[in-house]
């Protein structure tokens, strides 16, 4: 669900005054969203590992066949 004009008019004023007042937490709080990135990062990471051992394994039995 949206939130209203109202809503998030009001959203951005805390999030303002929680900069001012706690920088740190600010920080930390917005870093929040890093794990995602990091998921699909790693997500990534593993299907190129999955790809490069099946083309490694390819060519293994093919120079093996030769």
């Amino acid at each position: 669900m949206a939130l209203s004009m109202e809503e998030q008019r009001i959203l951005t004023q805390i999030e303002i005054r929680l900069r001012e007042d706690d920088p740190r937490l600010a920080h930390r709080l917005a870093r929040l969203g890093a794990p995602r990135r990091r998921a699909r990062t790693a997500a990534l990471a593993a299907a190129v590992i999955i790809i490069v051992a099946a083309v490694g394994a390819a060519v293994a039995v093919a120079a093996a066949a030769l």
